[in-house]
């Protein structure tokens, strides 16, 4: 605790008081140079909307806070990592943060350009300045001094390596921090294009090809229909029963409808209804290919945080044969594809649309508050954004942005309540160190 009590009496207003302790490194070949810094405020890992929401919603609170990015810009996965076509899946008043909506004249469904439009202007209505290039390779607690130790390495040529000192440690990483590659037998035999969506921006360089989608989420089936508008040949790999939903019911939107009627009706009439007006607007998916699962879309979104496709379009492809299912994949083999069913194809490249992961258990060294296994809180939502000792996290709801906010708040609201008391016992110390007026 020492190192605060210097900064309190410095600059205890400015989120990152640099009482650096350097020394030098040498490597082999370069030298690194190294630094302590005391932060009085939380830090937070994470420059995403998880990371901007609760960076805001401590600055409401008067409570200052550093974020640390590895990448070189705010909200890197969708700036860097998604294909140009996006536009959020929900309406916008699912989507928007804490404390500022987005604009008025922006479409119901904002285009990804705007919504990373909204997240810059977002920042800097909060003064939100990231420390980029800058990667958490460690952070653990140090129980002698009741601090987080969070060590970080920059990307420059120099490599500069720092060590932060905080009371409070807010993971913002997120559900989506690496991509999701699965091991396919005959890769390296294959000879064509592989990659993951996270690289894939246009349908344009393929067009007049033949290219294999695997996975049928939201991604793959969006994918997919970019492909065709680009005139390729797309086919989907579907290795598992689906929900497809319209993107909007009866005028509304299906999950604007969806949050409305689970305030009147339980969650299996409400899945009930949602199924009945999908098979009366899509028709049978199972036609297609499109087998549902047994619990309805939200049952099982609840219990293991799979999301229902909403449609926009790619259905209508499929039905018309423009885009062509298949089954999971037996293997690869030059240029071509070996499915489970014995059938084989040719194809010109492979899409992976195999989602993404936590990246948590690489750099966090703690046990107790997030698993080893998927890198995700213990505690099930809504109890998952609060662990021991100053350890929060937000964005790990597999709720979308909704359950960002409600992280955001919470800890916001429970690191303020800390921040006070302990600017109280500070007040106290000080005062105890002075001489009293003796009138």
């Amino acid at each position: 605790m020492d190192c605060l009590r210097e900064i309190e009496g410095k600059q205890a207003h400015d989120p990152i008081f640099i009482g650096k302790k350097k020394k030098n490194m040498m490597n082999m070949n370069n030298k690194k140079s190294s630094s302590t810094i005391c932060v009085p405020g939380p830090i937070i890992v994470g420059a995403g909307p998880s990371g901007l929401a609760a960076a805001a919603c401590l600055k409401e609170k008067g409570v200052p806070s550093l974020v640390i990015e590895r990448s070189s810009c705010i909200a890197s996965l969708w700036q860097l990592k998604t294909y140009d076509r996006l536009r959020l899946h929900l309406p916008k008043q699912f989507c928007e943060l804490p404390l500022m909506g987005f604009p008025a004249d922006f479409p119901t469904y904002p285009t990804k350009q705007q919504f990373v439009d909204y997240l810059e202007a977002y920042a800097m209505r909060f003064d939100i300045k990231p420390r980029f290039n800058e990667t958490v390779s460690q952070a653990e607690y140090d129980p002698t001094l009741g601090l987080w130790r969070v060590r970080t390495s920059t990307s420059s040529s120099v490599g500069e390596e720092m060590e932060y000192v905080c009371r409070w440690l807010v993971v913002a990483t997120g559900e989506n921090a690496e991509a999701v590659v699965p091991e396919i037998e005959g890769m390296a035999e294959f000879g064509g294009d592989i990659r993951h969506t996270s690289l894939y921006k246009s349908g344009e360089e393929f067009r007049g090809k033949r290219v294999l989608v695997v996975g049928c989420g939201n991604s793959g089936m969006e994918v997919c229909l970019d492909l065709c508008n680009h005139n390729a040949k797309p086919s989907l790999v579907v290795r598992d029963t689906v929900h497809v939903l319209p993107r909007e019911m009866l005028g509304k939107s299906t999950f604007g409808l969806s949050m409305w009627l689970l305030k009147w009706l339980p969650m299996r009439l409400v899945d009930r209804f949602l199924l009945i007006v999908s098979w009366l607007i899509l028709g049978d998916t199972s036609r297609f290919g499109l087998d549902r699962p047994t619990l309805g879309p939200l049952q099982l979104k609840n219990l293991s945080g799979k999301t229902p496709v909403l449609d926009v379009g790619t259905l209508a492809k499929i039905k018309s044969g423009d885009i062509k299912v298949c089954p999971s994949i037996k293997r690869l083999k030059r240029h071509a594809v070996e499915f489970v069913n014995g059938k084989t194809e040719n194809f010109d490249a492979i899409i992976l649309a195999t989602g993404y992961k936590s990246n948590v258990p690489s750099w966090l060294k703690e046990r107790e508050m997030f698993s080893e296994k998927d890198g995700y809180p213990r505690r099930p939502f809504p109890n998952g954004w609060k662990g021991e000792s100053g350890l929060y996290a937000v964005g790990f709801t597999k709720r979308g942005l909704l359950g960002t906010s409600m992280d955001a708040k919470r800890l916001a609201q429970d690191i303020e309540r800390c921040w006070k008391e302990e600017a109280k016992h500070r007040m106290a110390f000080t005062r105890s160190l002075l001489p009293q007026y003796q009138p």
